[in-house]
């Protein structure tokens, strides 16, 4: 099986040899030698030869016959050929005889083609010269002219056209190595003339943004103008005395600075008609970035140029964004700023809308969005410093003419209206701040005394600053008294002014008509819960306040509550938004008044209670004294003071001088609150003094005076000092006091033991604590006193009577405590 496989291999490297080229045969050979059969393979080569050789043989043979036939056959014509040669040679002989002539007319006429067309290149060549040499020279005069432009496109043609045509000759060399250089140094000139420009406009966007926001400012006058009158006006301004009128300028030009001529970029515009503001394309001659741009678009630079400009333009939006230190302190740094930053963008503006991608809308907006940002950030430090609210008011108008003016040209302005609305809370502040001090002057100038008329005109004049609706007062005759103090009208005026000032500010900031209806109400309900309320507060509690101003502020209190929906009117006339139009937000001037009478109220108790607490501290008890006859007791010196001082006080309270009749109910319901607070602060204190603890030791005769003392304030309280009380209302305020001291003085301890908790009990307001504690102190007055009658039944007696009474109210405080 092994030998039929190598002879198939050998027969296949026989075929592969006989078949391949003998350069790519060594591989073959190869694989003969690596074989383990070399001998018999070698065997088969000399047979395979060997039957070659054979075949070459019988080929030769074959083939032998026609081979001789050829020769034969050659060797006949090649006598006939030496015949043909001899021929051909006599042939040619006679012919370059015959063609000398011919050949002799021949070179002329070559001679004359040659000359003709070397004539003919030179003129064709100085054709194609003499426009090189033409361009050349027209080049010259632009690049000398500074048509740079022009040049540009020159330059190109003989570069691209001229040149290649004219051919290689030594001028066209030194044409061809000069054009580089000229197009670096169009390219230097007017990259230099663009620097120029970016200056220029660095310099002068104050300017340009000055005349944009005029012009702005203008328009809206304008639309103003015709929403007022739109069917027509019978005398017409010219356009400049609209802008002056709206800018605060003269009509002669002089409000801004005229430019000069020679600024490159910058035009002058002084000439132009009166009538006509110029915007910033006639300010602003854009000629120097249409040239470079089209100066490097033809270079093949227009990405390079577009990279400088909006990079520089970036790096002059920083310096322009950047306000100075100082801009809080006047309007017109906020105005110098607002200026530059709309003549920036209005310069970019004009490059958007007149070239082809220098600038594009992406670009612009990513400036716009950088720029607010930080001049939202700037508006809001420097306004922060600002604490005088007109000038916050006009800083407001500013910024409104600001967003209009670059709203018109397209950019999103809502986030200033957003930062002027967070403005309006800081401006609020400002004003209460303001009206704060307002307030505190109105009220400490006040004499606190009702204001008198002696004729109509005087009484209108109040009325029309008050609205005060009093029929009955109307009818008395003059002279008369209003029954307000001078700060009624005044604070009232200066409610309406503080209206005023927070409506000027919401407008022209496109709010609806319910959105400043609110803002105004809010501002007036912090201005009433926090600067009136407040300087009513320091009013009432300041030092040395009387009783009858007291009461004053309570009347001028009233007459300012009552005046709250003339308030409420005024607003809604003013925002044009009904007082009961859903979710609409009501004043608290009703609150704020009312709690400032109460506060009065309780200083007038808190004041007759202090008065009261002198005339007690003069009291001097005898706390030892003997009993004596009740009968013949007089009530104590400092008492009899007090009610006296009581007395003239509610006479005061309700006859106050110049106070009509009909405005007394008021301070009569003050004056019975007053004069039931001032007996229970009596009875209250009379009753401290008897529990107080620094007093040990109470005899009966101490009782007796105390209880002669509590009549004269009973007696006090039966007269009605303040009418208006029903019955012996008054009496209950001494109540407590009267029953303790007639369980002592009358010593009926078996009736309060046995009916205690009984709703009929006669001592119904009497507390075991308090009679066990006086009890004590009685005690120990009789312990002291039998020291030397231990001996006398009647002492002792006393004494176990008050010991086991003492027992019964301590077991009876234990049952109730169970």
């Amino acid at each position: 099986m092994a030998s039929v496989e190598t002879a198939a291999e050998h027969e296949r490297i026989l075929r592969e040899i006989e078949s391949t080229d003998t350069n790519c045969i060594g591989p073959t050979l190869r694989s003969v030698y690596d074989g383990q059969e070399h001998g018999l393979f070698m065997e088969k080569l000399d047979i395979r030869i060997r039957n070659h050789d054979r075949e070459i043989e019988k080929m030769c043979n074959h083939h032998f016959q026609g081979f001789v036939d050829s020769i034969t056959e050659l060797l006949k014509v090649r006598g006939e050929a030496q015949k043909l040669k001899c021929q051909v040679i006599e042939t040619n002989r006679r012919l370059q005889d015959d063609g000398k002539e011919l050949i002799g007319a021949m070179e002329e006429l070559q001679q004359c083609r040659v000359q003709q067309r070397n004539i003919a290149t030179t003129i064709d060549k100085l054709t194609h010269c003499l426009p090189v040499l033409e361009m050349y020279s027209r080049l010259q005069e632009q690049m000398r002219t500074k048509r740079y432009y022009p040049a540009l496109r020159t330059l190109e043609q003989l570069e691209q056209t001229c040149l290649p045509r004219a051919g290689q000759y030594r001028f066209c060399s030194i044409m061809a190595e000069n054009i580089p250089k000229l197009r670096i140094q169009i390219r230097d000139t007017a990259m230099s003339q663009l620097r120029d420009f970016l200056e220029s406009i660095r310099k002068h966007s104050d300017k340009i943004g000055e005349t944009a926001i005029k012009q702005a400012q203008l328009q809206r006058s304008l639309d103003s103008s015709v929403s007022i009158q739109p069917h027509g006006v019978t005398g017409r301004r010219s356009r400049k005395e609209v802008m002056a009128a709206a800018t605060g300028t003269d009509s002669d030009g002089q409000g801004g600075s005229p430019v000069s001529e020679q600024d490159s970029g910058i035009l002058d515009v002084e000439d132009e008609e009166e009538d006509e503001v110029p915007g910033a394309q006639d300010l602003v001659d854009f000629s120097p970035v249409y040239r470079c741009l089209h100066i490097y678009t033809v270079l093949g630079l227009r990405d390079e140029f577009e990279n400088y400009y909006r990079k520089q333009r970036r790096k002059q939006a920083r310096l322009v964004l950047q306000p100075h230190s100082n801009m809080h302190e006047t309007l017109e740094g906020y105005r110098r700023y607002f200026n530059q930053i709309v003549g920036f963008f209005v310069v970019e503006d004009h490059i958007l809308h007149t070239t082809r991608g220098l600038v594009n809308r992406a670009y612009v907006e990513e400036l716009w969005e950088l720029a607010l940002s930080k001049i939202i950030a700037a508006l809001r430090t420097h306004s922060s410093y600002c604490d005088d609210p007109d000038l916050v008011l006009d800083l407001k108008n500013l910024i409104v003419l600001f967003a209009d003016t670059l709203q018109g040209y397209g950019f999103p302005v809502s986030q200033l209206f957003d930062m002027l609305l967070e403005m309006r809370e800081q401006y609020g502040e400002i004003l209460l701040k303001r009206w704060n001090i307002t307030f505190r002057q109105v009220l400490d100038q006040d004499n606190y005394s009702p204001i008198p008329v002696s004729t109509e005109q005087e009484y209108r004049h109040y009325t029309s600053q008050f609205p005060l609706q009093d029929p009955e007062l109307e009818k008395l005759p003059f002279p008369k008294k209003l029954p307000f103090s001078e700060f009624v009208p005044k604070v009232y005026c200066q409610l309406k002014e503080f209206i005023y000032a927070c409506l000027k500010y919401s407008e022209d900031l496109h709010l609806s008509s319910t959105e400043v209806d609110d803002m105004i109400r809010k501002s007036t309900n912090l201005l009433l819960t926090r600067a009136l309320s407040h300087c009513l507060q320091y009013a009432i509690k300041k030092k040395n306040v009387g009783l009858a101003e007291l009461v004053q502020v309570i009347i001028n209190t009233t007459h300012l509550e009552q005046s709250c929906h003339f308030l409420e009117e005024f607003i809604s006339n003013i925002t044009n938004v009904p007082p009961d139009t859903a979710n609409a937000t009501k004043l608290y001037g009703t609150s704020t008044f009312k709690d400032a009478r109460h506060a009065a109220e309780a200083e007038i108790y808190t004041n007759l209670n202090a008065k009261i607490d002198q005339f007690l501290q003069l009291a001097d008890y005898d706390w030892l004294a003997s009993p004596q006859g009740g009968e013949n007791l007089s009530a104590s010196d400092y008492l009899v003071d007090l009610i006296t001082f009581l007395r003239s006080t509610f006479s005061v309270f309700t006859n106050l001088p110049g106070r009509p009749v009909d405005h007394a109910t008021l301070p009569g319901k003050v004056a019975q609150t007053a004069c039931m607070s001032a007996c229970k602060h009596i009875a209250t204190s009379l009753m401290q003094l008897l529990l107080d603890p620094e007093i040990r030791q109470i005899s009966m005769g101490a009782l007796h005076q105390l209880n002669t003392d509590v009549k004269e304030c009973e007696s006090f309280a039966r007269a009605s000092p303040v009418a208006g009380f029903q019955g012996d209302t008054l009496l209950l305020a001494f109540s407590d006091l009267r029953q303790l001291l007639e369980l002592f003085t009358q010593w009926d301890w078996s009736t309060y033991l046995a009916d205690y908790g009984k709703p009929t009990c006669k001592y119904l307001r009497v507390n075991p604590h308090t009679a066990l504690a006086l009890l004590e102190k009685m005690k120990e007055t009789s312990r002291k006193n039998n020291v030397f009658a231990q001996f006398r039944k009647i002492d002792r007696d006393r004494q176990k009577l008050i010991d086991t009474v003492i027992k019964q109210l301590r077991n009876l405080i234990a049952q109730h405590h169970n």
